[in-house]
C-alpha cells in the first residue's frame, strides 16, 4: 500500500513540475527577450498564466463481468453488476500558458490536463439461516446448526488517469465583428493524450444452500440428513489503455457584458474543440471461475457430520492480449463566465470533451467504448506584461 501511494505522490509530484517548469521557461524567456517588451500603446497583457480545475464526470463504458458460474445468483441479492461499474467522478488539474507578441493578432499556448480516480467497493449479503434441533433417544436434544448459508459476496477495485496536452497557435479574427473589445480566436495545433483504466474484480456465491430432511421413526419426526450447498468464484483483472496524437482545431471567444477592465468586468466565454488522434488502443484480461459443490450428510445413527464435495472448473480461458491502431474523433465544448480585474481574471464554467472509440472495453473479445469527461470547472488567470 504504501508502494501505491508513494507512487501516486511521485505522478502529482511530477504533473506540477510540469506546469512550474513550463511557466518558469515562459517567464525567463519573457524577460530575456527584446521582443517581450511592454507595449506602451497597449493595455493588453502579452502572457497569461492559468490554473484550475474541473470536477468531471466520467464516461467509461467497460463490459461487465458476468460469467456463466454466478447465472444462479440468488436474486434476492442485488446483482454483481450493480458494483463493478468503473470511477464515476475524477477531479482535474489543468494549467495553460499563452502568449501575444506585441502588435500581434497571434496567440501561442501550451495547456495541459491531468485527472486520476479510484474505487474500491464490497458488497456482501447473506441469509443467516438458523439450525433445527430434534429430540433422541432418552429425550436428549440434538441440535444440527448450519454449516453455510446462502451469499452473494462483491469486490470490485478500479482506477483510471488521463492526461491531455495541447500546443497551439491562434489568430483573434473578432476585428469587433462581434462588437467592441470581443475577442474570437481560432486555434490551431496538436493535441497528445493518453488514457489509462485497471479493474480488479472478484465473485463469490452459494446460491443454493438448505438442510436436507429425512423421517426418523425412532424421534417421529423429520430430522436433518445433511446440508447441500454450492461455492462459486469468478474473477477478473483487466488492464486498458489508449496513447494517441494528432491535429486539432478550436474556436475561443469573450464577450464584455457588464462593467470595465479597470473597475472590474463581467464576461462571457464560450469555446469549441475538434481534434482526430491516430494512436494505438491496448487491452489485457484475464477471468476464470470455479464451482465446489457439497453434499454434507449427518448419519443418523452419529452426531458429527461428513462434508464430501466435489470441484468443477470451468474450461480455462487464456489471457486476451489486444493492440490496435486506432483513429479517434474528438470534440468538445465550453461556456462559463469570467471576472476580470486589471490583470487578473477568475473563471467559472462548464466544459465538455468526448473521445470516441478510445477504449478496448471488452473481456474476451474487443468492444469500442467511448470515453469523455464534463462537469463544472473554475480557474483562475494572471496577465503580464501590459
Amino acid at each position: 500500500m504504501s508502494e501505491l501511494i508513494n507512487k501516486n505522490d511521485n505522478r502529482a509530484t511530477i504533473r506540477w513540475k510540469l506546469l512550474t517548469g513550463v511557466s518558469a521557461l515562459a517567464l525567463a524567456a519573457y524577460v530575456s527577450s527584446n521582443d517581450f517588451a511592454y507595449a506602451e500603446d497597449s493595455d493588453q497583457p502579452q502572457i497569461w498564466i492559468e490554473l484550475g480545475g474541473q470536477l468531471s464526470q466520467l464516461q467509461d463504458g467497460q463490459e461487465t463481468f458476468s460469467p456463466p458460474v454466478m447465472d444462479s445468483r440468488p436474486s434476492i441479492f442485488s446483482p454483481s453488476q450493480k458494483f463493478e461499474k468503473p470511477p464515476s467522478y475524477s477531479f482535474d488539474e489543468t494549467g495553460a500558458i499563452s502568449f501575444q507578441p506585441e502588435h500581434s493578432d497571434w496567440v501561442f499556448s501550451v495547456s495541459a490536463r491531468f485527472g486520476r480516480s479510484a474505487s474500491n467497493k464490497h458488497n456482501v449479503e447473506q441469509t443467516n439461516p438458523k439450525g433445527i434441533a430434534w429430540t433422541g433417544y432418552g429425550g436428549t436434544v440434538i441440535h444440527n446448526y448450519a454449516k453455510a448459508q446462502r451469499f452473494a459476496d462483491t469486490t470490485s477495485r478500479s482506477s483510471e488517469r488521463h492526461d491531455i496536452l495541447d500546443f497551439q497557435a491562434g489568430k483573434d479574427v473578432g476585428l469587433g465583428m462581434f462588437g467592441r473589445d470581443v475577442t474570437s480566436v481560432v486555434n490551431v495545433g496538436v493535441r497528445f493524450a493518453q488514457f489509462e483504466s485497471k479493474s480488479n474484480i472478484s465473485l463469490k456465491s452459494d446460491p443454493d444452500w438448505h438442510f436436507n430432511y429425512k423421517y426418523a421413526t425412532f424421534a417421529k419426526a423429520y430430522i436433518s440428513n445433511g446440508q447441500v450447498f454450492h461455492s462459486n468464484l469468478a474473477s477478473l483483472t483487466a488492464q486498458r489503455s489508449f496513447h494517441g496524437i494528432g491535429p486539432s482545431l478550436s474556436w475561443k471567444g469573450s464577450a464584455p457584458v457588464a462593467g470595465n477592465t479597470q473597475d472590474g468586468e463581467i464576461a462571457l466565454d464560450w469555446g469549441l474543440n475538434a481534434a482526430v488522434l491516430f494512436g494505438r488502443q491496448r487491452a489485457r484480461t484475464h477471468h476464470q471461475s470455479t464451482a465446489k459443490f457439497f453434499a454434507a450428510y449427518l448419519p443418523v445413527n452419529k452426531y458429527y457430520s461428513v462434508v464430501p464435495h466435489t470441484t468443477g472448473r470451468f474450461p480455462a480461458t487464456p489471457d486476451h492480449t489486444r493492440s490496435r491502431n486506432v483513429t479517434v474523433p474528438n470534440v468538445g465544448g465550453s461556456v462559463g463566465l469570467s471576472y476580470i480585474y486589471a490583470n487578473a481574471k477568475l473563471s467559472f464554467g462548464y466544459k465538455a470533451d468526448f473521445f470516441f472509440g478510445a477504449m478496448d472495453g471488452g473481456i474476451d473479445t474487443r468492444k469500442s467504448e467511448n470515453r469523455g469527461f464534463y462537469g463544472p470547472y473554475a480557474s483562475i488567470s494572471i496577465g503580464l506584461g501590459d
